[in-house]
């Protein structure tokens, strides 16, 4: 089932596009905080995103732009000002479709299911793992960060990755070694905390500060509290 986040502030609009959406066999999250949207993202995961471009707090380029930043998943705007200039915009900052309201349910839901065949049915979406507005693009090893793209280093990838699947939860010394032994490299107890060391160095150079937390003698964990 393909996962829809739809960013709209209009509820009739936006329960209507989820009720029409869900007989079609597609499962429709509707963001009600707008000021926690990547945090959404991540927490979802969605195959497609769906943006009005006036919303509170901040505009539907903003997360756009956001959005982009973290993920090639597709976006399509939904906007009554479709105008020439917002158009193009709209497709400047990343977005793949420019839907102008009123529209029509079924042209709608058309371009929806040609738009999630392109972009899933010849390849798998990238998984995306998130915490705190920072969004892991574990296929591009890049962590999305207020705007900011992190290159990681192969192993540098993989810890965020295991770190962020359990987020919340303290994953042990042992288990980040053995999935870190996937990879082609000898990884031992020295190279860990080596690893660990630089990887929370980068993450602070870019503002992000306490995301990896170590509880001593055991291991290191991701979200919940220190």
């Amino acid at each position: 089932m393909y996962r829809i986040l739809m960013v709209e502030d209009d509820p009739a609009i936006a329960g209507e596009v989820a009720r029409q959406a869900a007989n079609w066999g597609f499962e429709v999250r509707q963001v009600e905080d707008f000021e926690t949207v990547m945090e959404q993202f991540a927490a979802f995961e969605p195959h497609l995103v769906l943006l009005d471009i006036t919303l509170p707090r901040y505009s539907g380029y903003h997360w756009c732009t956001r959005i982009r930043a973290a993920s090639s998943v597709p976006i399509v705007f939904l906007s009554s000002a479709a105008d020439n200039m917002n158009m193009v915009m709209a497709m400047t900052m990343g977005a793949d479709d420019f839907i102008a309201k009123p529209f029509d349910m079924e042209v709608l839901i058309a371009k929806l299911q040609a738009l999630l065949r392109r972009a899933y049915d010849f390849a798998q979406p990238a998984p995306l793992l998130g915490c705190g507005g920072a969004v892991l693009d574990t296929a591009a090893a890049v962590l999305a960060w207020q705007g900011q793209k992190i290159p990681l280093t192969k192993n540098e990838n993989r810890i965020l990755q295991v770190l962020l699947e359990h987020k919340g939860r303290v994953v042990e010394r042992d288990t980040l070694m053995t999935r870190l032994w996937e990879t082609d490299s000898y990884v031992d107890e020295n190279t860990l905390t080596v690893n660990v060391a630089r990887l929370r160095k980068k993450l602070e150079a870019a503002g992000l500060r306490d995301f990896i937390q170590t509880q001593k003698g055991v291991g290191y964990k991701v979200g919940g509290t220190a």
